[in-house]
Parts: structure tokens; sequence; C-alpha cells
């Protein structure tokens, strides 16, 4: 008997993200790409915004309003933060499973979204079904979930980055410091100043300093893991390259500690994650652009006492698109892999 193919929506064309989910969806085997959806674009062939499907996926850029009627059984929203909650709203009485890109549902309540994002939330009723759709901690939460909270792509890097240490509760209170580097994608399409070509090239500046919105979700999400609150220092910088970010994390521990008994405690969490790559050199950014491998570099400093933690992604993969693509996977009962067997684009 055939595997039933899935019907699925894509809400967002125009940006990096939908561009992304696209070209993984396209050829995913258990999936048919219904309809892509932009109201800027609306009757425009999706490869005139993205020229790299050209022959691929030609097809007509439709309304938002006609997923209501279209039967999906997964809707993904690749949208920007703000927008993707109205939507969760009208939506999610239709049955379709839903995959949020957006940082609308990653926190633990409204209050905290509307004091780290400055903006009100117009459905905090949406708080009380979504799962963060981070696999490596949470699949078998996913696999039940009809709301998934896709991970921002520092959290990503940054929570697998110390997950093991935390899971054990490993680290001393108050020591983590995250030293954070993206890729000028994780901007997003638009342009802006700080985007600009002359003020990116040659460039590097950190940004957000002790005010981004990703530090309450590391922080909400290793709390959850350890079961004890977590504060910890997390800047952001951005570097000269179209994609990938780049994490180092600083952290005091407990309890004594060496480079065996670090390295046992990394593989011992990790030794069934398929998509995390423990390194024994410190990675870049290359080794896992193109693809949905996190590469981790566990270092203990003996000299300091402390663990320092190199993770690497692709922002627009592992970050948001190929990461939304394995949580569909688990919520539709998939095995986990499938789709997401692209090898790392070097050089």
């Amino acid at each position: 008997m055939d595997n039933p193919i899935y019907k699925v929506v894509i809400v967002g064309a125009s940006g990096f993200t939908g561009s992304e989910l696209a070209r993984l969806l396209v050829h995913h085997p258990a999936v048919e790409i219904m309809m892509i959806t932009s109201e800027t674009h609306t009757g425009k062939p999706f490869s005139d915004l993205h020229p790299q499907f050209y022959g691929i996926l030609d097809m007509e850029l439709v309304s938002a309003s006609a997923v209501e009627n279209s039967k999906p059984d997964i809707i993904f929203l690749a949208l920007p933060h703000g927008i993707s909650m109205d939507f969760v709203a009208k939506w999610e009485p239709l049955g379709a499973k839903i995959i949020d890109l957006s940082g609308d549902f990653r926190l633990s309540s409204p209050e905290v979204y509307e004091n780290w994002y400055e903006k009100n939330h117009s459905y905090p009723q949406g708080f009380k079904n979504a799962i963060y759709g981070l696999p490596e901690l949470n699949a078998d939460q996913i696999k039940d979930a009809n709301l998934v909270a896709n991970p921002g792509c520092y959290p990503t890097a940054s929570i697998l980055a110390l997950s093991p240490l935390f899971a054990r509760n490993k680290i001393q209170k108050g020591s983590v410091v995250i030293d954070a580097k993206s890729g000028l994608t994780g901007a997003g399409i638009k342009a802006n100043a700080t985007t600009h070509f002359s003020n990116v090239n040659e460039n590097f500046k950190a940004y957000s300093i002790g005010s981004h919105r990703h530090t309450v979700e590391i922080e909400e999400q290793l709390s959850t893991l350890s079961q004890n609150k977590v504060t910890l220092q997390f800047t952001p910088h951005l570097l000269p390259i179209d994609r990938g970010i780049l994490v180092t994390a600083y952290a005091s521990v407990t309890e004594e500690m060496n480079q065996e008994k670090l390295d046992k405690i990394y593989h011992e969490f990790y030794q069934d994650k398929q998509f995390i790559r423990l390194r024994k050199s410190p990675p870049g950014v290359k080794d896992v652009r193109g693809s949905h491998f996190c590469d981790i570099c566990p270092v203990w400093d003996a000299r300091t006492q402390r663990v320092i933690v190199v993770s690497v992604i692709d922002n627009l993969l592992k970050g948001a698109a190929s990461q939304a693509v394995h949580n569909m996977n688990l919520m539709l009962g998939l095995s986990e892999s499938t789709g997401l067997s692209q090898i790392p684009l070097k050089p």
C-alpha cells in the first residue's frame, strides 16, 4: 500500500524562510505543496519571487484567504512576529496542524511575550496548546501537537550547545555567557540601514546588548530542562556572510570536570539524535551550510575551570525551515529524517 501524500500550505512566500521551506518540501516524498500564499504578490508565479525555482515550482501565489476552504494537513506560517497569532486564532479550528515559524507562541505566556516583543498578544489562548518545536528535546510532545512553535535560530544553536549540562544540573547558577554570531539572512529579507551592503561588508558588530528577545527564549527552555530558573548573558553579533550561526557558550560547572567526562555527558545525551554531530575540533558555519545538522564541540578549559561549547547551524535551515520540516515529520508520524538528508555545501 502506498504511503499517504499529505497536503501542505506555506503562508508567506516572499521571505527567505518561505523560500527554503519550498525548497525542502518540493521533493519531500510524503507531501504535496497545495498552495503558497502572498498578499503582496498574489497572482505571480512563485518562481518570479525566487528565480532559483524557475521550471521547478512555478505555481501561482494566492491570498491567505484561500486556505480556509483548502483542507490542508499542515500549515506552515512563515510570517513576521505579531502577524502569525491572528492566523493561528483563525485557523486552529480548521483541524490542520500548524507550524508557526514566528516568535508568537515560543514563550511561556502572553505576558512574557508582551514584555520582550513589546506587542500586545491577540490570541493568548494559543499558549495553552503550543509545543516548543525543538525535536532533540520535545519529540514526544511534538508528535501529539496540533500547534508547534518553531524555535528561533539563535535559541536553537544556544540551547543545543548547553542542554546536556543543564539536563544534569552541572552548571553553576549565573555563570553562563553566550556569544552568538549570525549571517545577514537572520535579519530577514527586507533591507534597512543596518543591513545595507556598505554597513555590513567588511564589518562586524554586536547589537541588542542585554535586550535581545531570544534571551528569554533560551532562558525559559534551559530552565524547563534543569527545573531551575536560569538567567544568562546573551549577546548577538552580525557577520558579513549570507547564512550561518556560530555560538560560543561559556559556563562554570558544579563539580570536578575533565575533557573525558565532558565528552561522555554530551555523547550520552545526544547518542540517538541523528542531526547532532559532536566534533573533536571547533566547527565552522560552512560545515553545516545548507543542511539540517547542528555541529557541537564541547571543550573543558582546565586553566579557567570552565566549559566552552561551540555550536554551529544554518540559520535558515536548522534555525528555521528544516526544523519546521523535522517537526512536520514528527507530527505526521513519518521518519524524522524524511526529506532532510542534504549534505552540507562546502566550499
